[in-house]
């Protein structure tokens, strides 16, 4: 049978994405990854914001156009805020962000498992991609005000040292470089008596380099910088959540940290890597945002030097603590995001300039053959002539200047 696999989520539902597909191609079915005429869609949805919700129910009208007697199955976290906006017709299955590998056995009907109280194993996801992604955890605790993802995800589970180191070794057969993900991975180990850093010193045998999710300020201290330094294969690129550089909406958002803490954490990473890439997200137009706290994220942007930014409009999310405090006007949000859009191109161009003339190690991501392009180890896009790189190796280049979103290299 043919089945497409489709993800319309982050970096975990991508990973759960791969896993199911080794198991249906091991049950001997022809899997596939691009929106195309199949037997079967297995849909891996989003409720991070509106809009994320709104395309994977959008995906569902999509692939029955495509062959409107297709068994449709939805799972992940659209799925688990609200099930019922899948109960359509055509729809064979609906689950939440619990037990996935079931849906290998379900035909039919709407079945929510409950939220688990341990990390679920899955089976070792099969790499389509130049870099691998592993799941370390699940779930978070954090529950900032604007978040519908601890409601749906479940508290923090994590995964044992042993199963990602196994699965770490296998993906460096294939990969240069492996992405350790899950929805809050600073909170590693804090339900099995391990940390993040400890995972670390773990993984410091893998052959392949290692790039770390999304962090948390609070994770961010002198025996996690020194475990990384240590290892030596861990990129030194740090995605440092801020969501705002206003205290008083830091406050609002449950976030548990002010802008200063936050900068001292930036200078306590660039004590250890002087070079190092610190991206980041921001929140535009959170409820209680003023102009005057908006000026106040830009110019704690500009004061960081962020290598890159994730610009984010405020979604706003019925079930979340901040929903209640309602929504700014929309073009008064979206001039926002245009202003601190400007600043992030000007932050990531200085930042990648500074790099001209020198060496970086990037793994080819994609080749067109004219071009080769993948990323370095400070997650800056480069360029290089197609002189038969391969897709998924690491290749040490010199920094020639600047290119379209990024730099060029020989």
């Amino acid at each position: 049978m043919k089945v497409c696999v489709l993800n319309l989520g982050c970096k975990v539902n991508q990973y759960e994405c791969d896993s199911l597909t080794a198991s249906l191609l091991s049950l001997g079915h022809d899997v596939s990854d691009e929106l195309s005429v199949a037997d079967c869609y297995l849909i891996n949805t989003c409720a991070v914001t509106k809009e994320a919700e709104r395309k994977s129910r959008q995906y569902v009208g999509k692939v029955l156009k495509l062959n409107p007697r297709a068994k449709v199955f939805v799972i992940g976290c659209a799925a688990e805020k609200n099930a019922e906006q899948f109960s359509i017709k055509g729809v064979t299955f609906v689950s939440g962000t619990a037990a996935k590998e079931k849906v290998l056995d379900f035909v039919e009907g709407v079945h929510i498992e409950p939220l688990p109280s341990e990390y679920e194993e899955m089976k070792d996801a099969l790499n389509f991609r130049a870099r691998s992604y592993v799941k370390i955890e699940d779930g978070c605790n954090n529950f900032c005000s604007y978040c519908i993802i601890p409601y749906l995800r479940g508290r923090v589970r994590s995964r044992k040292v042993e199963h990602i180191l196994e699965e770490c070794k296998k993906a460096a057969v294939t990969t240069d470089e492996i992405v350790l993900t899950g929805i809050n991975i600073s909170a590693y180990g804090s339900d099995i008596g391990s940390s993040l850093t400890e995972l670390i010193e773990a993984l410091s045998v893998v052959s392949a380099r290692i790039r770390l999710g999304s962090l948390e300020v609070g994770v961010v201290d002198e025996a996690f910088l020194q475990a990384i330094e240590k290892a030596g294969n861990v990129c030194p690129h740090f995605h440092l959540s801020l969501q705002s550089g206003s205290d008083s909406v830091l406050s609002q958002m449950n976030r548990h940290y002010s802008a200063e803490e936050y900068e001292k954490k930036v200078e306590l990473i660039r004590s250890f890597f002087p070079q190092a890439a610190i991206t980041t997200d921001i929140i535009v137009g959170f409820p209680t945002e003023t102009e005057d706290n908006f000026e106040e994220t830009m110019a704690f942007a500009r004061l960081i030097g962020f290598a890159d930014i994730h610009v984010f409009p405020y979604s706003r999310r019925n079930g979340t603590a901040a929903y209640p405090m309602g929504a700014l006007d929309p073009a008064i949000v979206k001039s926002r995001a245009d202003k601190l859009s400007i600043v992030k191109s000007e932050l990531k161009r200085a930042y990648e300039s500074s790099f001209v003339g020198r060496r970086l190690e990037v793994v080819i991501e994609r080749k067109d053959g004219v071009f080769a392009e993948g990323h370095s180890e400070n997650y800056i896009r480069v360029y290089v002539p197609d002189r038969d790189q391969t897709i998924g190796k690491k290749n040490t280049v010199t920094v020639q200047g600047e290119h379209a979103d990024g730099l060029r290299a020989e």
